[in-house]
């Protein structure tokens, strides 16, 4: 039976983002969370592999207590089981951090199969988290896929997005996967599974419960740090043509583009 772990995050509307002044980083108190759109993709990508090959999918979170709205919502379309990471010390922490903090907490489990992760998160878009606990479990990862088939009982066959087409590459279990939207399409959730999350226990485990030092997580065990943030510099003037035949435009162009060079 396959052990399939999904962590996904709880992130604010993207409209409402704000930034706290002295740390530099996000403000989420009071401010309208949802799931993190890519990971929804994850999540259907793992219980279509429970639906093939068989298996149990535990959702992972690390966030403040309100994160626990998210696995709830989450475990409404059909994962067996969730945990909630949640401790003051896991506040502020950078993609390294973080990535350490849902390694451990995947560890605590028993380890995974398979690990599913969204391509991103919105708020901070990096794609780091994915790649970076594959790195710290020291297991193959594939990014950015938007296809996933069995090439036997302990190895995958994925397609890569790439810029221009995509790449093929087999992979071999435990591994991570960072998903895209084109690999899915998330399901509905049922109206059984949604009173059935209702009712399920979500633990949430706290700094001491993954053997981590206060060192190692949040702030202070991260190596990168937001320290100055502001609107990019404003464009010069610019102009719209939108008449004349392509040759003709061309040709201003090409007189625009020397006149900018002469100054």
């Amino acid at each position: 039976m396959l052990r399939i772990v999904v962590c996904i995050k709880q992130v604010p509307e993207t409209q409402e983002v704000r930034l706290d002044p002295v740390t530099h980083t996000l403000k989420r108190e009071g401010i309208k969370s949802i799931i993190n759109p890519f990971d929804l993709y994850a999540v259907e990508e793992a219980l279509r592999v429970k639906e093939s090959q068989g298996g149990k999918v535990t959702l992972l979170s690390m966030g403040p207590p309100q994160a626990h709205e998210a696995l709830r919502e989450a475990l409404g379309y059909g994962p067996d089981a969730a945990v909630l990471l949640s401790d003051r010390a896991f506040a502020g922490a950078d993609t390294w951090a973080t990535a350490l903090t849902l390694a451990k907490a995947i560890e605590k489990l028993g380890g995974a199969d398979l690990i599913f992760t969204g391509k991103q998160a919105i708020d901070g878009d990096t794609a780091q988290v994915g790649p970076m606990m594959a790195a710290i479990m020291d297991i193959p990862f594939a990014a950015w896929v938007r296809k996933l088939t069995f090439a036997g009982p302990d190895r995958v066959e994925v397609e890569r997005m790439m810029d221009h087409g995509y790449d093929a590459v087999e992979v071999q279990l435990p591994a991570l996967i960072t998903v895209v939207k084109e690999i899915n399409e998330p399901r509905v959730p049922s109206f059984k599974a949604k009173l059935k999350a209702k009712k399920e226990a979500i633990p949430v485990w706290g700094l001491a419960d993954l053997g981590l030092a206060p060192e190692e997580v949040g702030l202070a065990g991260s190596f990168t740090q937001v320290v100055k943030v502001f609107p990019p510099p404003a464009r010069g003037n610019s102009e719209i043509w939108d008449s004349g035949s392509p040759q003709e435009l061309a040709g201003r162009v090409w007189q625009r583009l020397k006149a900018v060079g002469r100054s």
